[in-house]
Formats: structure tokens, C-alpha cells, sequence
């Protein structure tokens, strides 16, 4: 049984916490040693923005060779090397086109977050002109097996004979003796297949194989097979991709640093007055409910910046700002169910004490319930919308598939916040908030009723 010491300080805890996440989230947390920056906790600055709030480049990515045979299907595994390149730094607004008469792939990516002089030639770098891949002994990536072309002739997605999804393998003289040892030694063991540095598969050697070719099963689709053997071409082209620095251009946004900056002004006005409203309206609980609403603000905020450890910047843009502002009106509609459940209870005669408890148990089946259907709604958007690779794509490939490859990052981006901030919601709009709110009504301070919607005691 907690005491009711302990009971009164959780309130300040929790403010304390919200108070430095909120901090640490918009400020980050840095130290300067002359120019250089070290940055131990990102803050706002390091979100990484949209095409459409910053601009960015616009780059042509050709084949370093011009008199070899480039097919359509050389042209896809390329493309796959600048998509894999992207979604590994993070960047989900972007925009990738084949030019299959040229033979040329034009990529549009917003600028990274600390670019300062905007220099179009450098922003290119974070793509890179080749890709490295390797077939690796179970899944450690620095005991290669096969490497490049040198060694993986091709890939092609195709049906088994039971009509199962798989990706055929093609290996080159040295690549077919090279595999035939390696699968003879790991029978029952995995071979995981690398990019980037990224694993793209780790299928399971079934038996020693001796001859030219093998196959990949575990796919769930053909979309999914294509989308390997396109990767595990890229690693493996006859020639490597190199950019035109005479058309390398700046994509000037859409909207602007202005419309950014009017946005964040007026979504901090439209905070501040929901704030004085909830306040006004339901005195102690609206105060409650300012603070919790602070905290899924800032939980946002972290999630987008790259707060967390080991988490990159997520490219937001206006759309994602958008799913920002409509999950505090989610967190706002989720505190005003509760204090009004609140107020009811106090006309049944409940004490302060009861009309909490009860209030918040009444409450909680419509919040979950709102709660949920925006989360469902969130998470189709980034299955749909999303890149190949994600883990939501991949529960929602057998019926996207149908459709091809859609992925469009503003879209994405407002379901990732409209999903981040529907969270958070329920962990201060619920959890967070009931618990300050028990804790300061055991002040004496604060034990009338009327500071949770109840009358004023005599």
C-alpha cells in the first residue's frame, strides 16, 4: 500500500519528468569545443524536414559504362540501391523515376538536417555511387562468402513448382564453388544476404548445393520476391551508378520556412488558448489536463528528432505536421471525457476520491475505443503508403501488392505522427493524467469538490 506521502509527491514526479522530456525534446542537448558541435540528446533542430517546408536536390544517377546492354530489369535493381540507401538514412520523402530510354534515374530527396550552405554536389555523397553486396555465414556480417558481381551473376523472382513466391539465384563460375563449400558446411544454418550493411534475407540452407543456381523460399508475394531480386541485382550490376554534376539542381519547397514558421506559431496559439480553455472550463482537471497534453507534445517531438538512442531524424513534413496537431485533438477530446465523466459522478453523491476512480473507469471504453480506430487508420496509412522494407508494409504486403509500389512519404509522415501522437495520448491522457490528478487531490489544498466540476463544499 503506498502512502500518502508518497501518493502526494507522484504528481510532482511525473510534472518534473514531462517538464524535462518537453525540455530535452524541443532543445536537445549539446556542448560546443570551439566550432565543433557534440550532440548528446537531438532536439527540434535535428528534424529532418519535407521537400515541401526546406527543399532539397534534385540528382541523375547513369550507369558509369555506356557500351554494355542495360535491360529495364538493370534499371530496376539500380533504382533498388538509391531506394535502400534512402530508407536506410531515414529519408521517407522522397521521390525516385526511371528514365528507361536514357537510362538515367532521377532522385529528389530533401536537404539533412545541419546542411547549412545547401551545396547540391555534397548532399549527393549521402547516397553514395556503388553498392556492396555479400552472401555472409549465418547472420555475421563480416564472414563473407560471395561478394558482387564477381560473384552473383543474377536474381529473378519467380513461382516454385508449388506456386510459392521464391528468388531465383544465379551464380558466376567462381560464386557456384564458393557457394557449393559453404552450403556442404552449413546444412541447417543460415545464409544472410547483405547490402549496405543492411541484411536483406537470411534464408536457412536446406541441403549442399552443387550446381549454378539455387532459390530463396519464405516470400509472401511476388511483390516481395520482385523487390529482393531487384536489391540482390543492385549489388550485382555490371556496372556501378555515378551522378551528373552538370544536373544536379535545388528544389526550392513547395511551401516555404514561412509557412513552417506560421504553422508552429499558430499551432503554439491554438495550444496555449485549447490550454486556458481546459483550464477555464474544468479547473483542477484542466490543469491536469494542460500538463499531459504538454507531455504527448513532446513525446512527439522526441520521436521525430532522433531523441531516442540509436534512432535517426524522421523527414516531416506539412502532412506530418498536420498528424501532430490532430493527435493533440485527440488528446484533448481523450481529458475531456474524463473530466466530464468526472463532473457526473459528483452528482451521484460520489467523494472526490470515488468521482476520480469512477471517472476515469467510465471513460476509459470510449478513449481506448476512439483511441484504437485511430491507430488502425494510422498504421494502414503507413502499410500503404510506407517503404517495401518497414516491418507494417510487410503485414499489409499480400493486399498491397495488388497495387504495385506506392510509396509516398508526405502520406507516411502523417501517419507515423498521427500514430506517435495517438500513443502518447494514451499513455498521458490515461495513464499519466489519472495518476496526477489522485495525487494532488490528497492535498488538503485541493480537497473540494470543486475543483474537479463538483459544487463548492460549504
Amino acid at each position: 500500500m503506498k502512502s500518502k506521502t508518497t501518493g502526494k509527491l507522484t504528481f510532482f514526479i511525473i510534472l518534473a519528468l514531462i517538464v524535462a522530456l518537453t525540455f530535452a525534446a524541443f532543445f536537445g542537448i549539446e556542448s560546443y569545443y570551439g566550432d565543433t558541435r557534440k550532440v548528446y540528446i537531438k532536439g527540434a533542430e535535428d528534424i529532418r524536414w519535407g521537400i515541401d517546408i526546406r527543399g532539397g536536390v534534385e540528382a541523375v544517377f547513369s550507369p558509369d559504362k555506356a557500351d554494355i546492354d542495360i535491360t529495364k530489369e538493370d534499371m530496376d535493381a539500380a533504382k533498388a540501391i538509391i531506394e535502400t540507401r534512402l530508407v536506410n538514412n531515414n529519408i521517407t520523402d522522397y521521390e525516385v523515376y526511371n528514365d528507361n530510354t536514357n537510362h538515367q534515374i532521377i532522385v529528389r530527396f530533401p536537404w539533412a538536417a545541419e546542411e547549412s550552405d545547401f551545396d547540391a554536389a555534397a548532399a549527393v555523397q549521402e547516397l553514395g555511387e556503388t553498392a556492396l553486396l555479400k552472401f555472409c555465414k549465418n547472420e555475421d556480417s563480416k564472414d563473407i562468402i560471395l561478394s558482387g558481381s564477381e560473384d552473383i551473376e543474377s536474381a529473378q523472382a519467380g513461382l516454385d513448382e508449388n506456386g510459392n513466391s521464391v528468388v531465383y539465384l544465379y551464380f558466376t563460375k567462381a560464386g557456384t564453388a564458393k557457394f557449393s563449400s559453404a552450403t556442404a558446411q552449413l546444412v541447417g544454418q543460415q545464409i544472410s544476404i547483405w547490402m549496405d550493411e543492411e541484411m536483406l534475407s537470411a534464408p536457412t540452407v536446406q541441403q549442399a548445393i552443387n550446381q549454378n543456381n539455387a532459390y530463396i523460399t519464405g516470400m509472401a508475394n511476388p511483390q516481395e520476391a520482385k523487390e529482393l531480386a531487384d536489391k540482390i541485382n543492385a549489388g550485382s550490376l555490371p556496372f556501378a551508378l555515378t551522378v551528373d554534376d552538370s544536373k544536379l539542381q535545388v528544389i526550392s519547397p513547395t511551401l516555404g520556412e514561412d509557412a513552417l514558421n506560421v504553422m508552429v506559431l499558430a499551432g503554439s496559439v491554438a495550444f496555449a488558448l485549447v490550454c486556458l480553455l481546459m483550464i477555464l472550463r474544468y479547473r483542477l482537471n484542466g490543469v491536469v489536463a494542460a500538463i499531459a497534453l504538454l507531455g504527448q507534445l513532446a513525446g512527439s517531438i522526441a520521436c521525430i528528432s532522433g531523441f531516442f538512442p540509436g534512432a535517426n531524424s524522421f523527414t516531416l513534413t506539412i502532412p506530418g505536421i498536420a498528424g501532430i496537431i490532430l493527435s493533440v485533438g485527440v488528446g484533448v477530446d481523450c481529458n475531456v471525457i474524463a473530466a466530464e465523466r468526472i463532473r457526473d459522478e459528483f452528482t451521484k453523491g460520489k467523494t472526490i476520491d470515488g468521482a476520480i476512480d469512477s471517472g476515469y473507469k467510465n471513460s476509459l471504453n470510449a478513449i481506448i475505443d476512439g483511441n484504437v480506430t485511430i491507430v488502425i487508420v494510422s498504421v494502414v496509412l503507413m502499410g500503404a503508403f510506407g517503404t517495401p522494407d518497414s516491418l507494417i508494409a510487410k503485414l499489409f504486403s499480400p493486399v498491397m501488392s495488388l497495387f504495385g509500389s506506392q510509396v509516398t512519404g508526405s502520406i507516411y509522415s502523417f501517419g507515423y505522427t498521427l500514430l506517435i501522437g495517438t500513443i502518447f495520448n494514451l499513455i498521458m491522457g490515461v495513464f499519466a493524467s489519472k495518476k496526477m490528478l489522485k495525487s494532488i487531490s490528497r492535498l488538503k489544498l485541493f480537497r473540494n469538490p470543486w475543483f474537479y466540476g463538483g459544487k463548492k463544499n460549504a
